[in-house]
């Protein structure tokens, strides 16, 4: 699969989702008769997305919104809304701020401390409105947090970072056991990121739930710039779902990979699906939500990091309600809105009656499926030309 890139040196070709495409079945299937939903932890979501634990994207009412139409919600422990107490004038000020202001602005405002009660008072509020308390936060925040989680009712807990492993060393501080950690949660764990076969394998052996696959495909992160580092999204879920495969053959037990980021538009999500996932994680596209607490702004979770910021704000505008968003009516040509009505119709389209079987569509290598017959959209910048 490598080849030399020079002297000594070999490289693997990898593949993200503009650079693939799904072949269509043999047989076809109404896509009103198709199975989508997402098994997690002993519960059936309707829904197999998840809206991504960013301030752009997350709050209370948005992670309410969301539950009630079939998904989940993670809400940022890290965040603005366990800092202050009226995240909206935080929030507001960020969105007013000019493009050379904004990081600066979230350096500043990301310096005031995370309060406890903050914490059982968001997860409170959800639950209160009938809402799955998703909740997220960094290694380093994770013992402290879940148990401040699991106290309020909280519902799953995220650990999350740019990228984790199982095996991490520092001099400055004890790194956190994954294994325990797991072992002690009374709640569903999911660990993300990673983008390898060996971590991913290693990471399914500490007991979570669940693994998110992605570093830095997301539309507001810098960290494949600012770093260097990362794998383009399909052949990184490819490489994680061979983990999980070979971890269920192994144990029995199937644990849910999750592709994190790099999905702009329904065709996207059904390229995910087709390479092996069980559920995806979305920022940007909830971002235009009305909904989202962004104001038509999205930023990157490593965007206030005081000395080395690894995203940016970007504008994403808001596009409809998060109901259209998920499931139509679209009023967009360009794919971003009713995304679940776009993987019935792609199932359909595959034959694939459930996402299980989904995972076994063909898949081509097929970078001029952008382009291939778009001069008028691109020239006149619509629907796939955008």
């Amino acid at each position: 699969m490598a080849e030399w890139i020079g002297i000594g040196r070999r490289a693997r070709r990898c593949y993200g989702f503009d650079e693939i495409a799904l072949v269509p079945g043999k047989a076809t299937i109404d896509p009103e008769d198709v199975e989508i939903c997402w098994d997690f932890a002993g519960k059936r979501f309707p829904v197999p997305i998840l809206a991504a634990a960013m301030d752009g994207v997350v709050d209370v009412k948005f992670a309410v919104e969301m539950s009630r139409l079939g998904g989940i919600a993670v809400l940022n422990l890290d965040g603005v809304q366990t800092r202050y107490e009226n995240p909206d004038e935080v929030l507001e000020a960020i969105a007013k701020a000019t493009a050379e202001e904004a990081t600066s602005l979230i350096q500043k405002i990301y310096t005031t401390p995370v309060k406890e009660n903050l914490i059982e008072k968001r997860i409170a509020e959800i639950k209160a409105q009938g809402g799955y308390a998703a909740v997220s936060c960094i290694p380093q925040n994770a013992q402290r947090f879940a148990l401040i989680a699991e106290s309020a009712k909280a519902d799953c807990f995220v650990l999350q970072a740019t990228v984790t492993t199982v095996k991490h060393q520092s001099s400055r501080y004890s790194p956190l056991d994954l294994h325990r950690f797991c072992k002690e949660r009374k709640i569903p764990v999911i660990i993300g990121n990673c983008v390898t076969y060996e971590v991913s394998l290693e990471l399914l052996e500490t007991g979570c739930s669940a693994i998110l696959v992605g570093v830095g495909p997301g539309a507001s992160c810098t960290t494949r710039g600012v770093l260097g580092i990362g794998v383009p999204q399909v052949t990184a879920t490819i490489d994680c779902v061979q983990a999980r495969d070979f971890y269920f053959q192994k144990t029995g037990r199937y644990i849910s990979v999750i592709t994190d980021g790099g999905m702009r538009r329904g065709g996207d999500v059904c390229k995910a699906f087709a390479c092996g996932a069980d559920a995806v994680m979305i920022g940007s596209a909830f971002a235009r939500a009305k909904e989202a607490p962004g104001r038509g702004f999205h930023w990157g979770m490593a965007t206030s990091h005081s000395n080395l910021p690894r995203g940016t704000r970007i504008e994403v505008g808001i596009s409809g309600s998060l109901e259209q968003i998920l499931f139509g009516p679209a009023v967009v040509d360009d794919g971003s809105q009713n995304l679940m009505g776009a993987l019935a119709t792609c199932m359909g389209s595959l034959g694939a009656k459930t996402i299980k079987e989904m995972h076994f569509s063909e898949i081509i290598i097929a970078p001029s499926i952008q382009t291939e017959g778009k001069l008028f959209q691109v020239v006149q910048r619509v629907g796939m030309g955008k």
